[in-house]
């Protein structure tokens, strides 16, 4: 028997759609909602908002929603302005021109239909989540079946979804017609999630098909509140033979990352991200390369370096130019440039004590220093053949680490940067005098000194010179820093540029929050790091012992000679070795930098808290405890 044959008469998208509206608990709510009408009809709309307000109160999620917008539909619709008549006593209606009566039964009608309709999905949505909540114990997360994905289980009675095929499905790829995914033996209409979804546009690519390959690109999804949500969206079942044959066998894209060290703080596992403990990294100017923060959006990629070739291509170039590794090894001087590489999220997990953001939750171990040795871009550009002038601003960089459809992490930097004699923009083959590890761009790297760890492009597969900046999602919808009233609601990111010099930043990595310190010593020791971002020196560090109260200077500790002005690309190591107050068991530590430009750091993280918890930089504290001797 066919699916249609099944599901009876063809059914409109909205109809679909509503079963997660709360379609199947229409006939359970008519007489609850028939008596609600009635009190309208008969003038007893108290009544009604009493109810309304009872259930406003208990609901979650789209019920809640439905209420809201039902109580704003009757507020702020013209139709609905009162305007009291004081010569008469009465209430007028108008509409919006403010010139036209309405009847007053009229408008209980009216009001009553527009609350009567926000009821019924409401109150079926509230019976809906009250079943859910109910069975949510039925929910295993998925880390406990070893990463394998765990459905999400819907309330619904069995047999209340339609029944639909995978070749039905895959007619709703577009926002007009509506966005369907399955996920197991389920499917999901998520048109109305899809402006919402903080990976931006990117969920289109999962439009008419399986949800389970991106997944596997994107295992943070696999945990129970994902799960939930998506559970809100279901509108039907895959047919019986769609269910036996499956969505296929999911390879694991993450199966040949390289091994790491298992000291590594790892913050997210399938793409690897992780940072060293914080105070290893005080201990060395130069971050040993197994110890390097870990910052991947994809899955590494296996790359032959026999078979490897870098593509350069774009405006001010006579044709396009594809170079070996062995053709940059051999046909360019070799550089070496020491330059920090900070990840924007760096320290977010302080701006999630502020309110919670969007974002992997690193602690102050997202940045490193390393020795970065290659061929200079600059140099790169004119064996190519570019020429100054023109319409180009901007040289973009392709990585070849790619998602499920193919698209590859890109990201830009300005032409102005890669060109300038004192940028030092490296195409880097080493690492620390080694070959280029694979977690950090194996076998070429961009290496942008002084700009944040996104455009450092790691397994550069293309440049671009050209008029408009990467049109990637890390460039253009990621990245960016917003006021602290800006929301995932009211967010433009064409309304910000996007970050490419990081600011002022210090951290303490000795003693740790928390630490007990033993007063025997006489003196405490406190380490940690600073650097600025666009070339720009630290040139003190202020610590206090006292939460801010009085300061001393650090001292600053620094690998190499002073640098050129301007290309001061490596951190500063500090310590401060001062007497223990004499009185306390505990001691307010904090750290505070200053650059050559006199930019400093803010004083607390609130003022400039941003929804995806970037530029994070505010003074950095630390409360340890003293014991007695």
């Amino acid at each position: 028997m066919r699916s249609s044959e099944l599901r009876g008469p063809e059914i409109s998208r909205a109809e679909k759609r509503s079963a997660r509206q709360g379609q199947a608990y229409k006939i359970q709510t008519f007489p609850i909602v028939a008596s609600f009408l009635n009190d309208i009809a008969e003038r007893k709309s108290s009544n009604g908002t009493v109810a309304g307000m009872l259930f406003l109160k208990h609901a979650l999620g789209p019920a809640r929603r439905c209420l809201y917008r039902t109580q704003r539909l009757l507020v702020r619709t013209p139709l609905f302005y009162p305007q009291v008549c004081a010569d008469k006593g009465c209430v007028r209606w108008q509409s919006g021109e403010g010139g036209r009566d309405w009847n007053p039964r009229w408008q209980h009608m009216v009001a009553g239909l527009a609350a009567g309709t926000g009821m019924v999905l409401a109150f079926g949505l509230y019976h809906r989540q009250e079943e859910q909540a109910a069975s949510e114990e039925q929910l295993a997360d998925s880390a406990g079946r070893g990463g394998e994905a765990v459905f999400p289980e819907t309330a619904a009675p069995v047999g209340a979804y339609p029944i639909f095929t995978r070749e039905e499905v895959t007619k709703h790829r577009t926002l007009q017609d509506g966005v369907w995914v399955t996920f197991g033996d389920s499917v999901y209409d998520i048109t109305d999630f899809v402006g919402l979804h903080p990976g931006g546009s990117k969920i289109m690519l999962a439009a008419g098909g399986a949800l389970e390959p991106f997944w596997a690109m994107y295992a943070v999804h696999n945990q129970q509140h994902v799960l939930e949500l998506l559970g809100e969206y279901k509108v039907g079942e895959l047919s019986s033979e769609d269910k036996k044959k499956g969505s296929g066998a999911i390879s694991d894209p993450y199966a040949s990352d390289p091994p790491r060290h298992p000291a590594l703080k790892i913050n997210s596992l399938k793409p690897f991200n992780a940072e060293p403990p914080s105070e290893i990294l005080s201990e060395n100017f130069l971050t040993p390369n197994a110890f390097f923060f870990k910052r991947n959006h994809l899955p590494v990629p296996e790359v032959d370096p026999e078979r490897y070739r870098l593509e350069i291509s774009g405006e001010g170039l006579p044709k396009a130019v594809s170079l070996t590794l062995e053709d940059l090894k051999t046909k360019f001087p070799k550089h070496t440039v020491t330059a920090t590489l900070q990840c924007a999220g760096n320290r977010r997990s302080e701006m999630n004590k502020i309110k919670q953001v969007k974002g992997l939750d690193w602690g102050i171990a997202a940045i490193s220093n390393a020795q970065w040795g290659g061929v200079r871009l600059r140099e790169v550009l004119e064996h190519a053949g570019y020429r100054h002038g023109g319409a180009a601003q901007h040289v973009q960089f392709e990585g070849l680490d790619k998602d499920v459809s193919g698209t590859p992490y890109g990201a830009s930097i300005p032409l102005r940067k890669a060109l300038s004699d004192d940028g030092d923009v490296l195409l880097a083959y080493e690492m620390n005098g080694e070959e280029l590890p694979r977690d950090h761009g194996f076998p070429l790297r961009a290496v942008v000194p002084g700009t944040v760890g996104a455009r450092n492009v790691k397994w550069l597969g293309k440049i671009i010179v050209s008029a408009e900046e990467s049109k990637s999602h890390w460039q253009q919808n990621d990245y960016k820093g917003f006021s602290p009233s800006v929301d995932w609601d009211t967010v433009d990111f064409k309304s910000a540029p996007a970050i490419q010099e990081l600011p002022i930043q210090s951290a303490i990595t000795e003693p740790r929050d928390g630490a007990l310190l033993e007063r025997s010593g006489e003196q405490v020791t406190v380490r940690g790091y600073a650097w600025s971002g666009g070339g720009r020196e630290v040139v003190r560090v202020d610590v206090s012992l006292d939460g801010g109260k009085t300061w001393q200077v650090a001292t600053l500790r620094s690998g190499e000679d002073a640098p050129p002005l301007g290309q001061a690309w490596a951190w500063k190591l500090w310590e401060l070795s001062a007497p223990f107050p004499p009185e306390g068991e505990q001691l307010d530590i904090v750290c505070k930098a200053v650059d050559n430009s006199y930019n400093m750091q803010p004083d607390s993280v609130a003022p400039i808290w941003n929804l995806r918890g970037v530029l994070s930089n505010a003074w950095h504290r630390v409360r340890v405890s003293v014991k007695k001797d």
